[in-house]
């Protein structure tokens, strides 16, 4: 949106030109305040802040004089700053002693994320491997079943069995899983 449409909306309504500029910038507002006040603020927060930004943007915007440029390098600049002010007064208001630039916290994040994902893929290499020793059809029904949602009465057609012998056979094949996990020492 630049500022000529902006204004032009304006004089036609200042509630339909806030509410296109809010449209228009939401997304990129929200991603800047979430970056910033992520580690130390709650949604609640990065929603108020939000709200502060919009509001120093409405100022800002009708103090401007017109032109032809584009507002979202003013928006950013407003939420940049905005954001900045709101981590200082959350870490006043919380004792948060932690920098938003620190990169030793995203980094132990990062460290972290990777080895909960390497768990859960050697848990899903196992469970699948163990799905894969019950052999057919038992397997494609538990695939179907619980890793690709299907219900017993899709797998049923697709398998040209009865609803009923499909859930047997569900039922048992999820007996065989339980004791094979406890034997490997499978928990989920």
């Amino acid at each position: 949106m630049t500022n000529s449409e902006y204004d032009r909306l304006r004089s036609e309504s200042p509630q339909r030109a806030h509410r296109a500029l809010f449209d228009e910038y939401c997304a990129y507002v929200y991603a800047i305040a979430a970056g910033k006040l992520k580690l130390c603020g709650s949604r609640e927060d990065i929603e108020e802040c939000v709200s502060d930004i919009f509001a120093s943007v409405y100022r800002s915007c009708e103090r401007a004089s017109s032109g032809q440029g584009d507002l979202k390098p003013l928006v950013g600049t407003i939420a940049k700053r905005t954001s900045i002010d709101f981590y200082r007064k959350l870490i006043v208001r919380y004792g948060t002693t932690v920098s938003v630039e620190d990169e030793s916290v995203s980094q132990l994040k990062t460290e972290t994320d990777i080895e909960a994902e390497h768990d859960r893929s050697e848990l899903r290499r196992q469970v699948i491997a163990e799905v894969e020793k019950l052999g057919e059809p038992d397997s494609h029904i538990i695939i179907q079943q619980y890793f690709n949602g299907l219900t017993l009465k899709e797998i049923a057609a697709g398998l040209s069995m009865t609803e009923a012998a499909v859930q047997k056979r569900s039922i048992r094949a999820r007996e065989k899983l339980r004791k094979a996990f406890m034997l490997s020492g499978i928990t989920g």
